[in-house]
């Protein structure tokens, strides 16, 4: 396809209508992830509702575009949502944005869908990134089947109540966490996973500096008491099953140098990767270290 506007093309659904809500998806981090389509929506709409129109000013400021804006965030989306369908039913076009990603998926945008549906106001989509999605499949984890989980409470009992329920989950689980709870995160879920349930943190995706730790909960509390986590974070855990038991941990069949290699090779330094292997063996380091001295002599 040598442009996206010949004749096969001209057909889509790429006229703006009046009386629907786009919903745009935005980048994540680089700008470049910016759909054509996405680029035409918010050029023609009529107005356009955005979590932080701070944010989204800049954005459009990039793009050259100049549109009416309204705040629709957590704290204001009831107000707000019944004056975004009132423009929406007299005809106007309007395009949702959150700072970074998919409307609606975490996101107030989903009840300003529901609340078009049940007004009979029409709703399309211009699909584009999504941080869970895109650390999903960078994760090596099973991908078949998976369940997004957003955020966990900030109230302790619900945040309990909530890790439990997942400790039986048996698809890849998805989270978002934010930087100063990620150690928190990591041991709570550690405690109810046990440590050797393979995890891939991911954050700053798409970024020049984009990071992916593939390791263990262990590993991952061992890195984390080392390094301060920076970022917002994209938790994605294995979920319970044959592989999720100490019986049967992935490290079963490698040397304590393999195993330590194996966290060194996802990014880990040694040192951490010692305290790693160590926790997930239920072993003391100087045991791990021990052998990784063994090791070296044998190959000098």
């Amino acid at each position: 396809m040598s442009s996206i506007k010949s004749n096969e093309y001209r057909e889509e659904k790429n006229a703006i209508v009046g009386g629907m809500l786009y919903l745009v998806a935005t980048p994540i981090g680089n700008l470049s992830d910016l759909s054509e389509r996405a680029i035409k929506v918010l050029s023609e709409v009529d107005f356009i509702a955005a979590e932080d129109t701070r944010n989204t000013q800049k954005l459009l400021s990039i793009l050259g575009i100049s549109k009416p804006m309204v705040s629709y965030f957590e704290h204001n989306k009831r107000e707000r949502g019944e004056q975004i369908i009132a423009r929406l039913q007299a005809g106007q076009s309007c395009a949702l944005v959150t700072d970074a990603g998919t409307p609606a998926i975490s996101d107030p945008g989903a009840d300003l869908v529901v609340l078009c549906a049940e007004q009979g106001v029409s709703v399309t989509s211009i699909p584009g990134c999504c941080a869970a999605i895109t650390a999903l499949t960078l994760s090596a984890l099973p991908t078949g089947r998976f369940t997004f989980e957003g955020f966990l409470s900030t109230n302790k009992s619900e945040r309990r109540a909530h890790i439990s329920e997942l400790a039986h989950e048996k698809r890849t689980m998805i989270l978002h966490e934010a930087p100063h709870k990620l150690r928190t995160t990591l041991a709570d879920l550690a405690q109810a996973f046990g440590g050797s349930r393979r995890i891939s943190l991911c954050r700053e995706l798409t970024k020049l500096n984009e990071e992916v730790l593939r390791t263990t909960l262990d590993g991952a509390i061992a890195h984390y008491e080392q390094k301060e986590p920076r970022g917002e974070y994209v938790l994605v855990i294995e979920g319970a099953g044959e592989h999720s038991s100490s019986k049967t941990a992935f490290w079963q069949n490698m040397s304590i140098p393999e195993h330590v290699q194996y966290h060194v090779d996802a990014g880990m330094s040694q040192k951490d990767a010692i305290k790693a292997a160590a926790r997930e063996r239920g072993v003391h380091k100087n045991e791990v270290y021990s052998q990784m001295v063994e090791q070296k002599k044998s190959e000098n």
